[in-house]
């Protein structure tokens, strides 16, 4: 019996990783691909575990049918996640948020929440009832059972992250994946029916787990599986023609037909247009560039160039090279399989070369200094694009530019009414620029605003006069780009307007550490769908850290002046360390998750990756422990220096990643060090697991209930990293940057190492 335990705890651990990462997954697709809901999505996934653990759990105390129950569980938690799929995929048209439209923060907070609510709460119960049912069936005592459970569940956690990410990903979709799991739990399932102790219960379990199992297995092999599949996806494009959809390592690719045109959706927002695409954004963002330019011969497209851009380029008789990067290979595959004659015709152009390579990647490697670079991205709206609108990456684009070049990029804007969340964003990626360009220029406009930078003071020369010389010198035919529009465009009045206004807006920098690029699009885009919550992105935007440094110098001295007169407070304080803990090991996933995806990338596709490797670390953390606590005498005083581990690791972490940030990227380096990644997820995890094993065995001193101090501490694990993820992600790493949130982790755990140094003069001798 105790090895078919082993193999059920696995199985929950394994389930448990692959339905987080395929929700995750799912939800990003809904949410824009923005990785900043990633915080709120674990976080969700992380209070409602908890609630499962601590108050369903509870019951694993009391109850004598705790393998029925755990196979009910087990089987909710199934089925849940089959219906949590669906209604991811149609979640847009509950909200009645229409297609290519963004989701504000709280509908995020809210509808995830919702969506997770069954498949999370009933794993986090599996985890409390596993402990229990692992202590009745084996020797050991209660401490050791509950360490043995949070091994192999994470031991299964990573070996779902593997097979997630190099067999699941890349093969299967999201419900045949959904029911495999189905499937392998149910016969986990079967196995353990005949240890019930009701005769009547096992009955109906027996009757119920063999139907879905072998309903499981016929939806796998009968293509039912696949049926639910498209069933879905016609039911997120309501009315719409879906061509073709798929995921790859850089997020969700959908194609819409109608009438002849292709529209490419990337996460849900469309990306490019085909054959006929918006001709006023496609000649602006083309001809206003290329004509400021005496003599464009060589021009980088990073990512957007098939829309049309590329046919407009051509058009100018001077350019003998287009080079066109693509940021996700898959699309411009998609690109020739739906291809229509005109962008056939413009993308096999001779001059015109094409790149299957990440566009940072490419700038690093090229010898090529170009006259025009034009970035096809239209903001920062989440960490993958935001490496396009850093200070990092503009330096790289400095380099690769001639002594004349121009480097070229759109951000939303308006002729009529600037909002502040549009003031913002604007004026942060202009400060950016103007921090690595002497010259800057920007041509306002109704829905976006051009951005021209450069190294040469002819670009603040270049006006209306000179922009429609060029035009009639190089015979350019254009449908928009003509004399009169030129006029209106460049009107001074335009200019000094945009100018005047932004010196209004904020001074930060956009970094790649600290993307508070991305921070300001969420703000803008929260602002026109839930502008009610307006004031609390104006107050996490005005957050530094002399305020954290002063709530906690003010805390620190509440508490010793509050221990001066009482002694003794908040009893052993182990459940408020366990939470700290969760709550710096949420900031340390998302930080190596946000620095990944800022330094390559293609964290959609490392995802379950880096969260195994966290999981393992945390396994190992606990076994080692766990196989110590029979030998550690002083628990406090080794408890501890645990906790002065991970006040150095939340030190080091930023220094590391800094000091290592110029090789991170470099072609030489390029893979090898994505695994350092792996390694710091593998430290951090070994530190936030280390301490929860001994964390119970000092509290079960104080309380004999085992179930009790498994649900209060596991849920104070959970609550903390719940914390972490709501105000990490969107606030935290975003706004104060990897520097500034690990500081702010040191403090709170610098308040959690007083807290319980203070409860007693014994824990002062380590």
């Amino acid at each position: 019996m105790p090895h078919l335990i082993n193999l059920a705890i696995l199985t929950m651990g394994f389930s448990g990783l692959v339905a987080q990462m395929l929700l995750l997954r799912e939800l990003l697709i809904v949410f824009s691909g923005n990785e900043l809901s990633i915080g709120i999505i674990l976080a969700n996934w992380l209070i409602l575990e908890a609630f499962g653990a601590f108050f369903l759990g509870k019951r694993a105390e009391i109850t004598k049918n705790k393998i029925e129950i755990f196979i009910s569980i087990t089987i909710i938690f199934c089925l849940s996640l089959v219906a949590a799929i669906y209604c991811t995929r149609i979640l847009k048209n509950i909200l009645g948020i229409s297609i290519g439209q963004g989701v504000g923060i709280l509908p995020i907070l809210y509808s995830s929440f919702l969506i997770l609510l069954l498949t999370s709460v009933s794993h986090g119960a599996l985890f409390t009832f596993g402990c229990k049912i692992c202590s009745d069936f084996s020797r050991d005592s209660d401490t050791s059972s509950i360490g043995k459970v949070y091994v192999y569940e994470t031991v299964g956690t990573l070996v779902g992250g593997i097979i997630w990410t190099y067999l699941l990903i890349p093969y299967l979709h999201s419900f045949y994946i959904a029911v495999g799991l189905v499937a392998l739990n149910l016969l986990v399932c079967v196995v353990l029916i005949p240890y019930c102790k009701s005769g009547k219960f096992q009955k109906i379990i027996t009757t119920v787990c063999c139907t879905f199992l072998l309903l499981g297995i016929f939806s796998l092999f009968s293509g039912l599986s696949s049926k639910l599949q498209h069933l879905s996806i016609k039911s997120q494009w309501k009315g719409q023609n879906v061509v073709h959809y798929q995921n790859s390592i850089y997020g969700n690719i959908c194609v819409i037909e109608s009438g002849g045109q292709y529209t490419f959706f990337l996460d849900g927002i469309p990306h490019i247009v085909v054959p006929v695409p918006d001709i006023v954004f496609v000649e602006e963002f083309v001809h206003l560039p290329l004509l400021s330019h005496p003599d464009p011969k060589k021009v980088l497209i990073l990512s957007g160039g098939a829309g049309g851009v590329i046919n407009e380029i051509l058009k100018h008789p001077q350019v003998k090279l287009v080079d066109y990067v693509e940021l996700d290979p898959l699309l411009l595959k998609l690109l020739r399989k739906f291809h229509t004659k005109l962008s056939e015709d413009k993308l096999s152009a001779s001059v015109v070369k094409i790149h299957h390579i990440d566009g940072r990647l490419f700038l690093k490697m090229t010898k090529t200094v170009y006259d025009i670079i034009l970035i096809g991205l239209s903001e920062p709206s989440d960490l993958q694009t935001n490496r396009f609108f850093t200070k990092e990456f503009f330096s790289l684009c400095k380099k690769k530019l001639t002594k004349s070049g121009i480097l070229a990029f759109t951000l939303p804007g308006s002729l009529t009414y600037l909002s502040d969340e549009l003031r913002e964003l604007n004026g942060c990626i202009f400060n950016t620029l103007k921090s690595e360009f002497s010259f800057v220029r920007a041509f306002p406009g109704d829905g976006y605003n051009i951005f021209l930078a450069s190294n040469s003071k002819e670009i603040t020369l270049v006006d209306k006069d000179w922009i429609i010389h060029q035009l009639s010198q190089r015979n350019i035919k254009a449908d928009i780009i003509v004399p009169r529009h030129i006029e209106y465009k460049l009107h001074p009045r335009w200019t000094d307007w945009f100018s005047e206004f932004m010196k209004k807006s904020t001074k930060k920098i956009n970094l790649d550490f600290t993307p508070v690029g991305v921070f300001y699009s969420v703000s803008y885009w929260n602002a026109i769908f839930t502008p009610n919550l307006g004031w609390i992105f104006r107050m996490s935007g005005n957050l530094n850290l002399r305020m954290f440094f002063l709530l906690f110098i003010i805390l620190a001295g509440l508490y010793f002046l509050i221990r001066a007169k009482k002694g003794k407070i908040f009893g052993s304080g182990i459940p408020f360390c366990i939470a700290t803990t969760g709550f710096a090991g949420m900031i340390f996933d998302l930080a190596l998750i946000f620095t990944f995806q800022a330094v390559y990338g293609y964290v959609f596709y490392w995802l379950g990756l880096l969260v195994s490797f966290f999981m393992v670390g945390a396994a190992i953390g606990a076994a080692k422990i766990t196989s110590f606590l029979p030998y550690i005498k002083e628990s406090i005083k080794f408890f501890i220096k645990i906790e002065l581990a991970v006040i150095c690791f939340s030190v080091a972490l930023p220094f590391i990643l800094s000091f290592l940030r110029p090789y991170l990227d470099t072609p030489q380096l390029y893979l090898s060090l994505r695994f350092l990644f792996l390694l710091l997820s593998f430290i951090s995890g070994v530190l936030i697991g280390a301490e929860f094993p001994l964390a119970n065995k000092i509290y079960l001193k104080e309380r004999t209930n085992l179930s009790s101090t498994v649900g209060l501490l596991y849920s104070s694990d959970l609550l903390g990293g719940w914390l972490g993820g709501l105000v990490g992600g969107f606030v935290l790493l975003s706004v104060l940057g990897l520097v500034g949130t690990c500081v702010i982790v040191v403090m709170i755990k610098l308040f959690s190492f007083i807290l319980i140094t203070g409860q007693s003069r014994a824990y002062l001798t380590i």
